[in-house]
């Protein structure tokens, strides 16, 4: 079954439980707020005899293991307010934690993925590498699980054969693709090169990026694709070179650290040719790199404005946490099917996906577990506002509006943020 055929699942799906929802009058239709099927047609009243049971498959290890901690951060933050409100259904939610580890250690992220599907949970939320989840995708669909990622953003998503089970927070590279392609030609580079990872995360941004730049009156110099388990990219940045670019967009994980002083040896580094990141190398290097060496540079994350008080609160989980990406996204996935498992009155993975959808849209909007389970409680229909932004799914399980922050190195080798941009999928 193909990703575009969620709605007349759904529409199969409501279908037979009118037959059993007709006899007390619930229907979207005709009948009362009180006898809607939302939150299992009770009120939100229902509860269940076992509890929401979460996995993660986020990385602890692997060439992503920068992203683990404000990950899981950002799961164990949502848990702790879901729970300190009452829980599901009657009972707290539970949550194992487990390593994703990266695409080249397939046998972690295999054994990782078994003992959660052994566990009985109810939805995976991970991994957060786009090739790490293609390997375990389909076992999951297989097992009728959730999968729930808070930083996929391979396009090839979105057609996937997932059986309705596949959903994100993180939106497609389609649209960071836009944005960062806006923002190097709006800095004045017309001649680009790209040299982004071999893997389906990597191809696809640089897909995207390329039409971007061409659509918009700019030229490609070079597109070099790389293995990141390389011992070396000397003839790769040799190829950069030769191409004598304006600007370089690098697609990456954590091999960055070894690219750049080799774009510098090679006469092309940051402070010769301008060079811009994306999500995956969007980290803050501090001592990894001399002082000096990014500060001009740029680079974007998909997110909205999470300074201030939401990192407080993930602070408070995790007081050692320097880098917060997808932190949000990674709350607002815990939330969602919490939020999804209260409407279908069920702690069973299926029925809270088809849930899903309609707890992130059409509703009365609302933020944060309490005041959203009170509504849903009164027999309202809902729309979760999420930390990482309003989260509103489209049929394929992806945000269809995203907040994508553009952000510029200082000389200590950290980002601040200069500005936020709004794209909706077309």
């Amino acid at each position: 079954m193909t990703r575009t055929s969620r709605l007349w699942r759904s529409l199969a799906v409501a279908g037979a439980a009118s037959l059993i929802l007709a006899a007390c009058g619930g229907d979207d239709d005709g009948g009362s707020d009180e006898e809607s099927p939302a939150a299992g047609g009770d009120g939100g009243t229902a509860t269940s005899d076992e509890p929401l049971k979460l996995g993660t498959l986020l990385p602890e290890t692997g060439n992503l293991a920068f992203l683990g901690p404000p990950e899981f951060a950002g799961v164990d933050l949502a848990i702790s307010e879901i729970n300190e409100a009452g829980g599901v259904l009657g009972h707290d939610v539970e949550v194992t934690h487990t390593d994703s580890s990266d695409a080249s250690n397939s046998a972690v992220t295999q054994q990782s993925t078994d003992s959660l599907l052994n566990e009985g949970v109810a939805a995976i939320i991970g991994a957060a590498s786009s090739g790490v989840s293609f390997t375990v995708l389909d076992r999951i669909v297989q097992d009728e699980t959730i999968m729930f990622s808070p930083a996929n953003t391979s396009p090839d998503f979105t057609t996937y054969e997932d059986d309705g089970l596949y959903f994100r927070t993180a939106p497609s590279d389609v649209l960071q693709g836009q944005v960062l392609g806006d923002t190097i030609l709006g800095d004045g580079h017309a001649n680009v090169a790209i040299m982004n990872l071999d893997d389906s995360y990597g191809n696809g941004l640089a897909q995207y990026l390329t039409e971007t730049i061409e659509s918009g009156g700019g030229t490609v110099a070079a597109s070099i694709v790389y293995d990141p388990q390389a011992s070396n990219y000397t003839s790769e940045v040799g190829q950069v070179a030769a191409a004598a670019p304006d600007a370089i967009a690098l697609i990456g994980f954590e091999e960055t650290v070894t690219i750049i002083p080799e774009l510098v040896t090679q006469g092309i580094g940051p402070q010769t040719i301008p060079l811009y990141f994306v999500d995956g190398n969007l980290s803050n290097y501090g001592a990894d790199l001399p002082p000096g060496t990014l500060d001009g540079s740029k680079g974007t994350l998909p997110g909205a404005d999470t300074a201030g008080e939401f990192q407080e609160r993930m602070l408070e989980i995790n007081p050692e946490l320097e880098d917060f990406s997808y932190g949000p996204e990674s709350y607002d996935a815990t939330m969602l099917l919490a939020l999804a498992s209260i409407q279908a009155g069920s702690v069973e993975s299926r029925e809270i996906a088809d849930n899903l959808i309609e707890v992130s849209s059409g509703g009365t909007a609302c933020t944060g577990f309490q005041e959203c389970a009170d509504l849903l409680a009164d027999g309202e229909d809902i729309d979760y506002q999420g930390a990482s932004g309003p989260v509103e799914f489209t049929d394929a399980g992806d945000p269809g509006t995203a907040t994508i922050g553009v952000y510029q190195y200082g000389a200590d080798n950290t980002y601040t943020n200069l500005e936020y941009v709004e794209r909706t999928m077309s």
